[in-house]
């Protein structure tokens, strides 16, 4: 691609040839670092070629021209046809103006392009893992990430992700509970990475529950297919296994015991819909549950932990809930006030459930 090719062009003198010639240029050349810097070049150093036009009075005369022959021309009653010749001579001078500012013009727009492209490409390095969203305890948050899949973070969870997903995985760190419904791509799988565990899916719906100060890490598949595989001292991914639909997995990060059951998975993900399932749960794992939605510190006596609940909740106050357990079991409770730090902040409040008397 030559300069005297371009100035052809823009002045519509090609050959089919060479009309192909220049889109095949601007399709795959004109970025390379040698027209770029030529663009650029004649943005900065372009001296006018040809005799016809030498300097910036001359331009301002062929502009003043062209006005004149459009007033005189929207004035002018003479049939059409007598005023071709006179088009066609300023249609000319219009083509030469348009070819001298086009060149450089372009050869900036050709810069422009690339460095954005240079931009672009930097700023989708930066903001790998530069994203993170925080769910507020007491309150649960929808996320939506850039292929389509959506995540729902329970009360006090996080998860960490790319704003673009590049690579051959589309990975996300997850915090506390998600529900997943991640969109399908065969070529690029989807892993929720807990720390001790990942979770890899093509396309599925599924729970993770991974708190910090938890030992286990749950994983409730609602569709589709997820590989569960465990993190080595090493650092590398030894798989634990497939699961199918309504299978529910919790993996022990102290002992490393996997137990597994099958069956009505709605109390493990009915809380995307504010609900608070129990079935047959032990009170122990109730007073865990309440405890991490409403961030209050529950006791349990020890004389009760045998005491097991099947209720559901629904957006019901605390306080609420513990009343409705003092009417269905014999235990009562004790809500201890807070306490004021050294720093000026308050913690936790805790609450006492024991034996009634």
């Amino acid at each position: 691609m030559t300069k005297e090719l371009l100035n052809k062009f823009l002045n519509n003198r090609c050959t089919k040839a060479e009309i192909d010639e220049v889109i095949r240029w601007a399709n795959t050349d004109a970025l390379n670092d040698n027209n770029k810097s030529w663009g650029f070049a004649d943005w900065e150093t372009y001296k006018e070629e040809g005799d016809w036009v030498a300097d910036d009075e001359k331009f301002s005369a062929l502009f003043d021209k062209i006005q004149y022959q459009i007033d005189n021309d929207i004035n002018d009653s003479v049939p059409k046809i007598s005023k071709k010749p006179t088009f066609s001579f300023f249609a000319t001078w219009f083509t030469k103006a348009a070819a001298i500012l086009l060149i450089p013009v372009l050869g900036f727009m050709f810069y422009i392009l690339s460095e954005n492209k240079n931009l672009t490409d930097t700023y989708a390095k930066i903001s790998v893992d530069s994203l993170e969203i925080v769910a507020p305890v007491g309150s649960r948050t929808v996320v939506q990430l850039s292929d389509g899949s959506e995540v729902h973070l329970n009360n006090g969870s996080r998860i960490k992700y790319p704003q673009f997903f590049s690579g051959d995985t589309r990975e996300v760190t997850l915090t506390g509970e998600g529900y997943f419904s991640v969109a399908h791509n065969l070529e690029r799988p989807f892993i929720v990475k807990t720390g001790a565990l990942n979770v890899k899916a093509l396309g599925t719906k599924f729970n993770v529950m991974a708190y910090a100060d938890d030992d286990i890490i749950a994983t409730t598949l609602v569709e589709g297919k997820v590989v569960l595989g465990k993190i080595t001292p090493d650092g590398a991914t030894e798989p634990v296994g497939a699961m199918e639909p309504n299978q529910h997995v919790n993996y022990n990060t102290e002992t490393g015991i996997i137990c597994s059951s099958k069956g009505n998975i709605e109390k493990y993900i009915a809380w995307i819909d504010g609900k608070l399932v129990f079935e047959d749960t032990p009170i122990i794992e109730v007073a865990e549950r309440l405890g991490r939605m409403y961030n209050v510190d529950i006791e349990v006596e020890k004389s009760i932990e045998d005491f097991v609940y099947t209720v559901t909740f629904v957006e019901e106050p605390l306080s609420q809930i513990l009343d409705l357990m003092t009417i269905a079991t014999p235990v009562t409770y004790k809500m201890l006030p807070r306490k004021k730090l050294a720093d000026g902040t308050y913690s936790k409040q805790k609450i006492i459930i024991k034996k009634k008397q």
